[in-house]
């Protein structure tokens, strides 16, 4: 295989997540910039395609909270993977709605996928959007990051923990085929996770190096512009010391090690993680709360019902269809989690309470 070829070109090993993130993310043969992952077409779903409601009420809450800091004259919203832009193509239609907000707002992406940034260029044309590579690139006004299944998307470092002694997970290739071992860990992880008290028990220990990197650049841009960081995604708020990466080929669960560079991988999030980091870089922290929840905190079920009374009973079947995909505990309602960090001087419950 090609892209297992070139990875291992000039090494014998690596860990996790560099693997995962050179299968994902590699220029030419990575999973994200061969393909457009979304649809029926692609491998999975996300709440934004399946209901415009999810999108009118995230892009509501976003006012709501612009509102709450005080209404800055310039304010920046920045997506974190902004997917097939199916989010920003509503919201963006509802912000022309509040014109104060609508003049205030300057909207960015942070994009990493070259292929999904053509599709989202194409779908916002119309838009005044613009693109970063760099977070350090924003100006210095009030700021909110929002991520939908953003976190999900960025590979994890694996770690063994068992009778006190902690291993890193590492892939080599044996026999033209992937492989993985485990390694003794640098000593940086075992004093890191006694901070975050993920030494409590024996077990798979997940921790996203990559996404905190990330995370602690963004935390610093709120500490110092004010503002916040929304974050909804599918995962858990106590620690499961269990194997949570998964691969999807075409909707369906697949062998991780197989269609490598072709199906999605991705874990669980583990929000208790996210929380005790954030709090460590001095970010006030709500409750984190299912997905179910924050939507009809923030009125969904009022909004379609208002929909409804304008539609033909068929389009209201869909509609109501459509919403319990996104409310329903079997479905995306409480498997989903959504977390917000904010520095600002006042409490901001907006959705959490």
């Amino acid at each position: 295989m090609k892209l297992l070829s070139k990875i291992f070109s000039r090494t014998k090993y690596l860990p996790l997540d560099s693997f995962f993130s050179k299968i994902l993310y590699d220029d030419q043969l990575g999973y994200y910039n061969s393909k457009n992952p979304f649809g029926k077409k692609g491998d999975y779903i996300t709440a934004p395609q399946i209901s415009n409601l999810f999108n009118e009420i995230v892009a509501i809450w976003v006012i709501a909270f612009w509102n709450q800091i005080g209404r800055p004259k310039k304010f920046n919203l920045i997506e974190l993977g902004a997917g097939d832009a199916s989010f920003l193509q509503v919201a963006l239609d509802v912000f022309k709605k509040f014109n104060k907000f609508n003049k205030s707002v300057n909207i960015f992406i942070y994009e990493k996928n070259h292929q999904l940034k053509k599709i989202q260029e194409k779908k916002l044309r119309k838009f005044k959007v613009t693109w970063l590579n760099d977070l350090r690139n924003l100006d210095q006004s009030p700021c909110l990051f929002f991520g939908n299944e953003f976190f999900d998307s960025i590979p994890i470092k694996q770690f063994s923990y068992k009778n006190k002694k902690l291993l890193e997970k590492f892939v080599l290739i044996n026999n033209k085929k992937p492989k993985t071992i485990f390694k003794k860990s640098n000593q940086k992880y075992s004093k890191l996770f006694k901070k975050l008290d993920l030494l409590k028990n024996s077990g798979i220990i997940e921790y996203p190096q990559i996404g905190l990197d990330l995370l602690s650049q963004i935390a610093k841009t709120i500490k110092k512009n004010q503002g916040g960081l929304l974050l909804i995604d599918y995962g858990y708020t106590k620690n499961y010391y269990k194997n949570t990466i998964q691969s999807i080929y075409k909707h369906k669960n697949n062998k991780i090690f197989n269609n490598l560079g072709k199906a999605d991988i991705t874990s669980l999030v583990n929000f208790d993680l996210l929380k005790k980091f954030l709090q460590l870089k001095k970010l006030k922290i709500n409750n984190t709360v299912s997905q179910s929840f924050f939507l009809q905190r923030m009125g969904i079920i009022e909004r379609a019902n208002i929909i409804a009374k304008k539609q033909k009973f068929s389009e209201q079947g869909n509609l109501y269809y459509r919403l319990k995909r996104i409310l329903d505990k079997k479905y995306m309602g409480e498997l989903f989690k959504v977390l917000f960090a904010y520095n600002y001087d006042k409490e901001i419950n907006i959705g959490f309470q």
